[in-house]
């Protein structure tokens, strides 16, 4: 192919060969430019005005402003997640009477939400004219619902759109995924067989989901089914779906079903996607296989000579349900050796391997090595620590990495610090040695963070009495 494009460029005659030379240059400078804009676009702050200023800046410049240009700066936009400079994008072209087309005003339906709230995308929808409102524009909405969980409306938007001929199949695979969460899997098969009847083309999500819904209902007969209905329709079962199926089949313990799927997917050939070894490497843990988990961190590192933190955050994971000390610490420490970010996700896994083996030193030294680099420790590190000393019954260092956690709560806007089972076990501990002193400072730290609850209070009462 290489040779036959370099004989249609030596027969090309002069005049041709020019005009190619002149559309390549067109090319690379209007690349330039966008790459230019974009780059003048995404360093504002956000601010109302910005974006707009900006345009007008560069149109009086002398620089014309192309609609595909503002497309492609959009595209880009939303890419590094500035979706209020991309919302900014639209306002602009709508305000300077530049032509927007459905696509355009289905991707502003998603920014709105994105930034505004539903409220905001719902009044843009409703002010559309009949003929701006299309499959685009009603899918854009549906997804608005589906995403926030309001199933009647969904459901009643999803009708409607059935009625005018509107439906396609991203439509009807957010509806499924909308039921799968609400709990209620038995509206999956019937959703696909109302795609069967209306000759609406089901993809590769649509089968998965469809698995999921029978999983669900237990029914693993039907589950197996649906790779048969794939393999007639012709659409092509790949390395997602024979990593839903193990998954399916491991969280079922039938394990043999598990490990076919499994070797399915391991015998692929090009999987470009590191998604695909992670889930051998956490399903085979799953499976107590370490040989497995090795073979599939062999093949991700053959694919990806430089692994990214969260591939070997997975095959920490991994090893560390097969309880392989010596892996993890090896694994560890070339992660630790060649990072370019330091990732306390990735110290939380061997810090909670040495606080379930006592080896409360290693683990006092590693929280030291991490603040010592100037790296916040998360969450997740301070709960380690707090449960270590709630079982050590060393309430006052318990109450020290707490304390120290919930001072994080607010800035992290995690509401889930300390978990339910934290907060059981220090009331069982008040109870069991109504301990008033640190009974009262358990409830000022709950108090800080807004998780004192009545069981709370009535533990800090019966402490002091």
């Amino acid at each position: 192919m290489a040779n036959q494009a370099k004989r249609l460029i030596v027969f090309r005659i002069p005049a041709v060969s020019r005009c190619y030379s002149t559309a390549a240059a067109t090319t690379t400078l209007n690349k330039g430019k966008e790459k230019s804009l974009f780059r003048k676009l995404s360093a504002l702050g956000g601010t109302d005005a910005g974006v707009a200023d900006a345009l007008d800046q560069w149109e009086k410049q002398g620089n014309s402003v192309m609609r595909f240009e503002v497309i492609n700066c959009v595209t880009q936009l939303r890419k590094f997640k500035k979706y209020q400079q991309a919302l900014q994008l639209y306002e602009w072209m709508e305000k300077g009477k530049k032509k927007m087309n459905n696509a355009d005003r289905a991707i502003r339906i998603d920014l709105l939400f994105k930034t505004e709230g539903l409220g905001s995308a719902e009044k843009y929808f409703d002010s559309l004219e009949g003929s701006a409102k299309t499959t685009k524009t009603y899918g854009a909405i549906l997804n608005c619902y589906c995403k926030e969980k309001l199933l009647d409306k969904a459901v009643k938007l999803f009708e409607e759109m059935k009625e005018l001929s509107f439906a396609s199949t991203l439509n009807y695979n957010n509806m499924m995924s909308l039921y799968l969460s609400m709990g209620q899997p038995e509206n999956v098969p019937f959703l696909a067989k109302e795609m069967d009847e209306a000759n609406i083309a089901a993809d590769k999500y649509t089968y998965n989901q469809l698995m999921d819904g029978y999983a669900s209902l237990k029914d693993y007969d039907a589950v197996e089914g649906v790779l048969e209905r794939m393999r007639t329709k012709k659409v092509v079962a790949d390395w997602f779906t024979y990593g839903n199926l193990a998954t399916i089949y491991v969280n079922a313990g039938l394990i043999d079903k598990a490990n076919a799927a499994l070797q399915k997917l391991e015998n692929m050939k090009n999987v470009r996607d590191c998604e695909a070894f992670h889930i051998l490497m956490t399903l085979n843990s799953k499976m107590s296989n370490l040989p497995g988990v090795n073979r599939a961190w062999e093949s991700l590192k053959a694919t990806f000579p430089k692994p990214i933190n969260v591939s070997y955050l997975i095959r920490l994971l991994a090893l560390l349900k097969l309880d392989d000390v010596n892996a993890i610490k090896k694994c560890f420490t070339e992660w630790e050796l060649g990072c370019s970010t330091y990732d306390v996700r990735l110290s939380n896994v061997i810090l909670e391997s040495y606080l379930n083996r006592n080896m409360i030193k290693e683990a006092n030294d590693l929280f030291e090595n991490i603040v010592s680099r100037g790296v916040e420790p998360n969450l997740r590190t301070l709960d380690l620590f707090t449960n270590f000393y709630l079982k050590k019954r060393q309430m006052d260092l318990a109450l020290k990495f707490l304390e120290m956690g919930a001072s994080k709560v607010s800035s992290e806007k995690n509401k889930w610090y300390p978990t339910n089972e934290t907060v059981s076990v220090f009331m069982k501990f008040f109870e069991e040695e109504n301990d008033v002193e640190c009974a009262e400072k358990f409830s000022e730290i709950m108090k800080k963070i807004g998780r004192l609850d009545s069981n709370a209070e009535k533990v800090e009462d019966e402490s002091a009495s």
